[in-house]
This record gives structure tokens, C-alpha cells and sequence, in this order.
């Protein structure tokens, strides 16, 4: 909601700009598809961007825990024990 607001206020601030240098209604209007366009190429970038990081994030945690596994077993079933444990199941059920 924040993002569409800001993208609102940014596309309507230009639109005044450009209106109150006494252009003409087409360079108005150009101003303003440039800025809407602007904005959402912006917006989609970022979220690429976002979407693409946590991606490598949890790729990177996946093969970390993969190696972990392999080298020791017995440390990683106590590791995932406890955190049932600390989410409130049962010792035995969690093992």
C-alpha cells in the first residue's frame, strides 16, 4: 500500500511540475505515461532485485545444511530436536 501511494504522489508531483512550467496538455500528458512507465520499471526492478537475493539466501542456507547433514548426522537431528522442543513440542515427539 505505502509503495502504491508513493508511486501515486511521484506520478501526480510530476504531472504538476510539467503543468506549472506552462507546458502544453501533450507534454502533460508525456510527462506523466514517462513517469508512470518510470515508476513501475522502477518498482519491478526492486523487486527482482528483492526476490532474486532471498532466492541466493536460501540456496546458500539449503547447500549449508546439506554439507552439515552429510558430515554430521547425529548433531543435526539434536539441533532440529531442540527447536520442536523450544516450539512447544513434546522431547520424545520431536525426536
Amino acid at each position: 500500500m505505502l509503495g502504491a501511494n508513493d508511486g501515486i504522489i511521484s506520478t501526480a508531483s510530476l504531472i504538476v511540475g510539467v503543468a506549472a512550467a506552462a507546458a502544453t496538455q501533450n507534454a502533460v500528458l508525456v510527462a506523466g505515461v514517462a513517469g508512470l512507465v518510470a515508476g513501475a520499471m522502477s518498482m519491478a526492478a526492486g523487486e527482482y532485485v528483492s526476490v532474486s537475493s532471498q532466492s541466493d539466501t536460501e540456496r546458500a542456507d539449503l547447500a549449508r545444511e546439506r554439507k552439515e547433514l552429510n558430515e554430521n548426522p547425529a548433531f543435526e537431528l539434536d539441533e532440529l530436536t531442540e527447536i520442536y522442543v523450544h516450539r512447544g513440542v513434546d522431547k520424545a515427539l520431536a525426536r
